[in-house]
C-alpha cells in the first residue's frame, strides 16, 4: 500500500485521504529520462556516421571539407547535448532528504525526475534536429537517388525552411530553424 495516511495521535486518528507516496511516479520519470537520452545518444551516432567522410558523403557534409568545416560543429554541439542528457539521468528517485522535521522521512523527489525529464525531452529536439540538418545535407549529396514518397515528402518540407549548406556559416541559424521544424512535426 502506498497511501502515505495522514495521522493525528492525540486523537487516535489515521486519515487515508490519498497522501500516495510518489515513488512509483519517480521511478517511471527516471526510466524515461533514461531511454530518451539512449535515443539521443543513437541518434548522435547517427549525425557522426554521416560527418565522418564514409559511405560515399564528402567529410563533414560539405563541399571542399578542409576549405569549409561543414557539419562539424553541428556534431560537436550534438555530443554536448547527448553528454549533457546522460548527466541528467542519475536517478532523482534513489535521493532522499528527511523533511517536515522527520515527519516525511523519505521523500520520492519525483517533481526533480519529471523537471529533470522534461529537460531531457527538449535537448532530444534538439539532437534529433541536428540529426535531421545532417540527412538533409547526406540526402542532397545523394541525388539523383530517390527515397520513399514519405522521406521524399519530408525532405521537401524541411528545405522549405532549413537551407543547404554550401560553405561555412553560422550553424547555429540552421539548426535552431531544423529544431523548430522538429518539434513542429511532433504534433
Amino acid at each position: 500500500m502506498t497511501d502515505n495516511p495522514t495521522i493525528f495521535p492525540d486523537e487516535d486518528d489515521v486519515v487515508s485521504a490519498g497522501n500516495f507516496h510518489g515513488q512509483p511516479l519517480a521511478l517511471v520519470l527516471d526510466f524515461m529520462a533514461i531511454a530518451m537520452a539512449e535515443m539521443g545518444s543513437i541518434s548522435e551516432r547517427r549525425v557522426y556516421k554521416l560527418i565522418s567522410g564514409t559511405r560515399g558523403l564528402p567529410p563533414f557534409l560539405v563541399a571542399n571539407p578542409g576549405l569549409n568545416s561543414g557539419l562539424m560543429i553541428a556534431q560537436y554541439t550534438c555530443a554536448s547535448i547527448v553528454s549533457q542528457n546522460k548527466q541528467l539521468c542519475t536517478p532523482a528517485s534513489v535521493d532522499t532528504i528527511d523533511s517536515s522535521n522527520g515527519q516525511e522521512d523519505h521523500v520520492s523527489m519525483g517533481a526533480n525526475a519529471a523537471t529533470k525529464l522534461y529537460r531531457v525531452i527538449q535537448n532530444c529536439y534538439s539532437i534529433i534536429g541536428i540529426e535531421l540538418l545532417n540527412a538533409a545535407q547526406a540526402f542532397e549529396f545523394r541525388k539523383p537517388l530517390k527515397s520513399s514518397e514519405k522521406v521524399e515528402a519530408l525532405f521537401q518540407a524541411f528545405r522549405k525552411e532549413v537551407n543547404f549548406i554550401e560553405t561555412d556559416l553560422n550553424t547555429s541559424v540552421e539548426m535552431k530553424k531544423a529544431v523548430e521544424f522538429v518539434k513542429r512535426m511532433k504534433n
